[in-house]
């Protein structure tokens, strides 16, 4: 009896590794195969230039005052205005909340939908006491070693640039859009987005305007950051998360510290219970929707048993779980993640509080919502004394654009095109962009800048030593003129 079911095992076990076998040799590669164009020919130094002015104008926006640094913005638009003539001579410019910018390049065919480029012009500030932590001065816009550094370098002046840049090169080389083209410039999507791009949106709205597809900052071309993936992958934004906060907070009786409640009662060690529990608690993870897209996409590409187990998720899944858990980035594509950000408790050493506060902020996968994390959090704490009230500010998560549509199989061409031997697949972005804003009247937005980024380049994103390589941000404007050419070309 036990040798027969040893023997039944063991059979059992030889043709599961025969199916995944047939099935992983059946999994060949899903990109398309296209050949390589050369791309426009860009002047690096003149466009790093023309970066470097834009990162002069200190653009750092502001939640409460729309006005601030309004000359800084004032000072950017000059910059545009004198650097990219004929854009300005062939475009329609409108300001729109005096600060943000949109422009229209009347396409010859009414009948087509229109398309939208998207950047933006606001910067976040330099955390104070690291401008000594520069490599070069954050404000002054250097181009050294082949990279252009300062704040907004990479985030988000260089889109911003390279738009202009495409643009004007088209115009000057005579071509004439069927279709017509918006550059939408918001000047306050570091702080939201409502002031600029979200009032773009509805005026382009009221004008009965329906958008074939908007494209905004997103995704990069990421190069040794999947594990046994060794070709460059470029990720295109389908969706991005949504966010919202939650203010925690426990009351007691105030008084001396002299005279402390019993373990485990006072305010603060209500409050910290409660944060441990939240955070002992995730939302649940799950490989499905934009990230199961994702691997779909590259996992015939990976090498070794990571190719194995991404082309026979139906038996490694459990496995690829908990790997895909252990990395910050892969943990965020697989469920809505929890951060503790804040926390207010006392005013004085010798005074117990009578109440103690805490901040933790939710980034929301698509599918999840605000009131789906606040029944999470209440049975996470499990304590009725603990007040859970939602904070303004939070937004829902996007609606997921198709991988399928022509508008991201145009995309997906002109990567392939200019970035030969780049993968391209469906990626989820994890923060903010003005893009949300927008999927009111098209049904396709994406979030990909293709930008060349290694591990160690992420911590630039609003840190330390911001910086772009005149290289990529020659790819960059390549891009733009390229997907422009076949988007809204004859």
């Amino acid at each position: 009896m036990l040798k027969r079911l040893l023997l039944g095992l063991i059979a059992l076990v030889g043709v599961l590794a025969i199916a995944v076998a047939i099935n992983t040799w059946r999994q060949g590669s899903r990109q398309l195969q296209v050949p390589a164009v050369q791309g426009v020919a860009v002047d690096e130094r003149a466009a790093g230039e023309s970066l470097a002015v834009a990162i002069r104008a200190r653009t750092v926006s502001s939640y409460t005052d729309a006005k601030l640094n309004a000359d800084q913005f004032q000072a950017l638009h000059a910059h545009m205005t004198t650097t990219y003539p004929k854009l300005h001579a062939a475009l329609k410019r409108e300001l729109i909340g005096e600060l943000s910018l949109l422009y229209t390049w009347q396409g010859s065919d009414a009948s087509l939908k229109p398309i939208a480029l998207m950047a933006h012009q606001d910067v976040v500030p330099i955390a104070p006491g690291t401008e000594g932590d520069w490599l070069a001065e954050p404000w002054s816009g250097t181009v050294r070693e082949g990279y252009v550094w300062g704040r907004g370098s990479w985030d988000d002046k260089a889109n911003l640039i390279a738009e202009l840049e495409a643009v004007e090169k088209l115009v000057a080389s005579g071509f004439k859009p069927r279709r017509t083209v918006y550059l939408v410039f918001g000047a306050d999507e570091e702080v939201g987005g409502e002031r600029g791009a979200l009032q773009i949106a509805k005026l382009l709205q009221q004008r009965g305007v329906k958008l074939d597809f908007a494209i905004d900052e997103g995704l990069l071309i990421t190069e040794g950051i999947m594990p046994g993936l060794k070709a460059p992958a470029a990720l295109v934004g389908l969706a991005e998360k949504g966010s919202v906060s939650l203010l925690l907070q426990a009351k007691a009786t105030p008084g001396h510290s002299s005279m402390p409640p019993a373990p485990g009662r006072s305010a603060i060690a209500q409050l910290s219970q409660a944060m441990q529990r939240v955070d002992a608690a995730p939302m649940p993870a799950s490989l499905t929707g934009v990230a199961a897209q994702m691997f779909d996409a590259v996992g015939p590409e990976f090498e070794g048993f990571s190719r194995v187990a991404l082309t026979n998720r139906w038996l490694f899944e459990p496995l690829l779980m908990r790997q895909l858990e252990k990395g910050q980035s892969t943990n965020a594509m697989l469920r809505t993640t929890t951060a503790l950000t804040l926390m207010n408790a006392g005013n004085k050493e010798n005074v117990l509080p009578g109440r103690a506060e805490a901040t933790v902020n939710f980034r929301l996968l698509p599918g999840t919502s605000k009131d789906d994390v606040i029944r999470h959090v209440k049975q996470a704490i499990d304590d009725p004394a603990i007040v859970v009230t939602e904070l303004p500010g939070g937004f829902p998560a996007s609606r997921v654009s198709s991988a399928n549509s022509a508008s991201y199989q145009t995309i997906n061409r002109t990567v392939r095109e200019l970035f030969p031997g780049t993968l391209v697949a469906p990626g989820l972005m994890l923060g903010a962009t003005d893009a949300r804003h927008f999927e009111s009247f098209t049904d396709n937005v994406y979030r990909f800048s293709p930008i060349r980024a290694k591990a160690e380049d992420l911590s630039r994103f609003h840190g330390t030593n911001e910086r772009i390589s005149l290289a990529n941000l020659a790819d960059l404007i390549r891009f733009y003129h390229r997907l422009v050419q076949q988007s809204a070309g004859g």
